[in-house]
């Protein structure tokens, strides 16, 4: 049953990683170039993994959480 499950979700990605393609396709041939940006296939595909950036932050932000149990308050990299 297990193997069916994987076999589903693998057509199931390859279905919407094909989709997703003649999407882009469609949407790059008619955007303007001077108005928008290239897309891409990943836009479209509401099963791709989006990528978190990550916030750098300073090494005291460490010592405050972990050894002074302190909740601190992080905009922009800044303390």
């Amino acid at each position: 049953m297990r193997e069916l499950v994987h076999m589903v979700n693998g057509r199931q990605r390859e279905m919407w990683n094909h989709t997703s393609h003649v999407l882009c396709l469609v949407a790059n041939a008619n955007r303007d170039p001077k108005r928008s940006k290239a897309l891409k296939p990943s836009d479209f595909n509401p099963l791709a993994q989006r990528r978190q950036k990550v916030r750098a932050a300073p090494i005291t932000v460490l010592r405050d959480v972990f050894i002074d149990r302190k909740n601190p308050d992080i905009v922009g990299g800044n303390k």
